[in-house]
C-alpha cells in the first residue's frame, strides 16, 4: 500500500483516480502529475516500484499547491474570517444555512437539519 503526504492510496484504483484522495488533487492535477513522472496512467498503486513512488513524491511536492492539512487551515481561516467581520456569507456560514443564495424555504434539509413537527397547542 502507497502512502502519500499521509494518504493510503487504494491498491484497487489506477493510480490516477488513486492520486485524487489526496485533499486539493483533482483528476487534471492528477493527470499532469502521472505524465511528468512517466508513470503509466493504467498501473495500479500497488504495483509500483520504490523509485517510482519517490519519484511520484518529488512531482507531488514540485506542483507547488496547498494540499491536505495546509489546505484545510487556509479555508477554515477564510471561513473565520467571514465570520468575523460579520458579513452576510459570515452570517450564514454562523447559522449553518446555504452561503451562495439557495433557496432555504422548501430545501436546504442537508444544511438545515431533520424536519421537526409541531404539535397544535390547545387554548
Amino acid at each position: 500500500m502507497v502512502r502519500l503526504l499521509g494518504v493510503d492510496l487504494s491498491n484497487n484504483k489506477k493510480i490516477v483516480y488513486a492520486l485524487t484522495a489526496i485533499y486539493g488533487i483533482g483528476l487534471t492535477t492528477a493527470k499532469k502529475i502521472i505524465r511528468d513522472s512517466n508513470i503509466d496512467s493504467d498501473c495500479r498503486p500497488g504495483n509500483l516500484t520504490i523509485p517510482e513512488v519517490a519519484l511520484l513524491r518529488e512531482n507531488i511536492e514540485r506542483v507547488n499547491l496547498k494540499l491536505e492539512g495546509d489546505l484545510t487551515r487556509f479555508n477554515t481561516l477564510n471561513i473565520n474570517r467571514l465570520i468575523n467581520i460579520n458579513c452576510y456569507r459570515g452570517s450564514r456560514h454562523r447559522l449553518h444555512l446555504p452561503v451562495r443564495g439557495q433557496r432555504t424555504r422548501t430545501n436546504a434539509r442537508s444544511s438545515k437539519g431533520s424536519k421537526t413537527t409541531t404539535l397544535n397547542k390547545k387554548k
